[in-house]
């Protein structure tokens, strides 16, 4: 069988960990790469693509997307037909991969079919690793009933919610145990209230302690690890303590948060864009009226809370958390990370640490020897400014994924 192969000739291959770009080629056969070094000579059979004057990129890293979520109103999406919840998903997909985003992580509603679709190709997207639904106690964060509603809605596995309601801790194992039986990455957990949600207050505390153990338990168990959404100190701190490995938001933390991710080796993933959209286009975009009123609480924190973490030397990975028509908006994190830190950070963000975090170092996030050909070829330095990457129509060429060109503006390179 004929091998597929792609030579990349004179770009600036980003080494996100050193932070400098150094000129280089990059070949890639059979969707690794094989080779990175100067003057490498192709297969006879390889395309070659001429990146002079431009920036070779590791494939980003959102580590904090809900691909399944076509509107802003989760509530009312739970209702919708999943073929429908399904269309919109594959042109959210496909989005993502044209910003450059080659691998993502679904913190809630993507499942093993999502994953499976994009793997075989049926679909245009980022790799997908998945948790499934995440688990809300009643009333939690993914508890998206109304007050006056008493049924539970889209709790089905096959149904367009991005979470499901348990309560115990024989209900959480068997919840975690079921995601894990799907082939789900990591269990998420609601530890706190949300923005989303139209019934719990940001700073409510959520899952007993021992309902949170019982799912960090079958976590490890299998290999994988939970997640958990928390904004508040004290939610965020008692999750950490409780053996939660990851942190969604982080709005609130405090100075004693910092030391409980460097001594638990834990993660932080930042969500701030969502924050900015939700308060200039939430309205417009279906979020209710309830969930407006609760941006403004997390919104100004956040900023504040990233410098905190950054300081501190907390293992940060790149997220962004939009919905609905605010989807298209996801690079624009970059931009507003920048006004804390410095780009080659936040391009570490997007690419190492997300793959430290996915468990694919080496394989995802680099660009060198024996890890997956996703690269981006990139007009301008995102180690010197983060927001090359926050305008990725402006700025992003080409993208390669697994070796094969799936985005190309027809600019420099080919």
């Amino acid at each position: 069988m004929t091998q597929q192969s792609l030579l990349l000739r004179h770009g600036s291959v980003c080494d996100v960990d050193a932070q400098e770009a150094r000129p280089n080629d990059v070949l890639i056969v059979d969707g690794r790469i094989v080779e990175v070094g100067v003057g490498l000579t192709a297969p006879a059979s390889a395309t070659v693509l001429d990146a002079s004057g431009l920036h070779l990129v590791p494939g980003l890293i959102d580590a904090h997307v809900h691909v399944t979520a076509g509107s802003a109103d989760l509530g009312s999406q739970a209702e919708d037909s999943a073929y429908y919840v399904a269309a919109r998903t594959s042109n959210i997909l496909r989005g993502m991969l044209h910003r450059g985003f080659t691998s993502v992580r679904d913190v809630g509603g993507a499942d093993f079919g999502i994953a499976a679709a994009v793997e075989e190709r049926l679909w245009a997207g980022p790799r997908v690793h998945f948790g499934g639904k995440a688990l809300s106690p009643t009333g939690g964060h993914a508890d998206l009933r109304g007050p006056g509603r008493q049924a539970l809605v889209g709790d089905h596995t096959c149904c367009p919610n991005i979470g499901t309601v348990v309560d115990g801790v024989d209900d959480v194992r068997r919840a975690s145990r079921d995601q894990l039986r799907t082939g789900a990455h990591h269990i998420k957990l609601m530890l706190s209230g949300g923005v989303a949600s139209p019934t719990d207050r940001v700073d409510s505390l959520q899952f007993s302690a021992d309902e949170v153990r019982a799912a960090v338990e079958e976590a490890s168990n299998a290999n994988r690890y939970v997640t958990g959404h928390a904004y508040t100190a004290r939610a965020v701190n008692r999750g950490l303590e409780l053996g939660v490995r990851c942190i969604e938001h982080g709005n609130l933390i405090d100075d004693e948060s910092v030391r409980l991710f460097v001594e638990h080796e834990a993660f932080l993933v930042p969500t701030l864009v969502t924050y900015e959209r939700l308060h200039v286009d939430g309205a417009a975009a279906g979020l209710p009226p309830a969930s407006q009123a609760k941006v403004s609480d997390v919104l100004e924190a956040g900023l504040h809370a990233l410098d905190r973490a950054a300081k501190g030397n907390v293992r940060i990975a790149f997220g962004t958390d939009l919905l609905g028509s605010m989807q298209p908006h996801q690079s624009e994190e970059f931009r507003i990370r920048a006004q804390v830190q410095p780009a080659a950070d936040i391009l570490g963000s997007a690419t190492t640490v997300g793959a430290q975090l996915l468990g694919r170092e080496g394989e995802l996030g680099v660009i060198a020897e024996g890890a997956i050909g996703d690269i981006l070829v990139v007009d301008g330095d995102p180690l010197q400014d983060a927001t090359v990457l926050a305008e990725p129509e402006r700025h992003l060429r080409m993208v390669v994924q697994g070796g094969s060109v799936v985005m190309d503006r027809g600019h420099g390179a080919g």
